[in-house]
């Protein structure tokens, strides 16, 4: 069992850092360096990792655990649907959109992202993920999921990733009922320092929420007579999302 739980950290800490070296991970993990590179092997041999073209002894993920990934979250559906309005929400503003999937009830994880066209833009790494409490998506799925589960995420803490981050648990419940009122959520640099965003929820199958899509961008362009828009746009992006995906 405790060579399972190794391997699936070596996973986990690749996925997160790729590509990382033995010495990196033997460091970051605690663990022996003869111990690491076992599993990577390991691994490697199981067809989840890979070294890379310019240097095998840094490791990537291989494509089989992207589509475990996507099998786990549904993400191929996800993407299908969203496709066009992603692409149209994009055109609409010239900003990065982000569509990212509820994973569990802690966190989001960036599936799907439309470049802006503008020169200065956001960026995040496609699988990189989130605290709900956080992000502009993940506050607008908190909003749409129950009472119940809105305490399990306070339970569970709120940590501070940025000097703007909500950790009162208090006003972390007067957003949510704000959003729930709007249909939309706003993020002003507190998952990333200058960087802003609206997002609204997809919800699927049973109106239950499974994803969320949002307009991110630099703080130089946030304008906050332009959010009432924004937050229309992406609050019907998010619906047309949703009613593909019920059909």
């Amino acid at each position: 069992m405790q060579s399972v739980l190794r391997s699936l950290r070596v996973l986990e800490a690749v996925s997160e850092h790729q590509p990382i070296g033995v010495a990196a991970l033997s460091r970051m993990l605690d663990l022996p360096t003869s111990t690491v590179q076992r599993i990577l092997v390991t691994l490697a041999e199981a067809g989840w990792l890979r070294g890379t073209e310019e240097d095998l002894n840094r490791w990537v993920l291989t494509g089989q655990a992207l589509i475990v990934g996507r099998r786990a979250m549904g993400e191929i559906g996800i993407r299908e649907a969203a496709a066009e309005p992603v692409r149209a929400l994009a055109e609409a503003t010239h900003e990065t959109i982000h569509l990212s999937v509820l994973d569990g009830r802690k966190r989001t994880v960036l599936i799907d992202r439309f470049d802006s066209d503008q020169p200065v833009r956001t960026y995040n790494r496609l699988g990189t993920a989130s605290p709900l409490h956080v992000t502009s998506i993940g506050r607008s799925l908190l909003a749409a999921m129950t009472d119940e589960d809105v305490e399990w995420v306070i339970a569970h803490g709120l940590p501070r990733i940025t000097e703007n981050t909500i950790t009162d648990p208090d006003r972390l419940r007067a957003n949510i009922r704000e959003i729930r009122e709007l249909g939309y959520a706003v993020n002003i640099g507190e998952n990333r320092a200058n960087v802003c965003a609206v997002g609204a929820a997809v919800l699927g199958p049973g109106r239950k929420p499974v994803a969320a899509v949002a307009i991110s961008m630099p703080d130089i362009r946030f304008d906050h007579r332009q959010v009432p828009l924004w937050g229309d746009l992406v609050r019907k992006a998010a619906a047309a999302i949703g009613a593909n995906l019920r059909d």
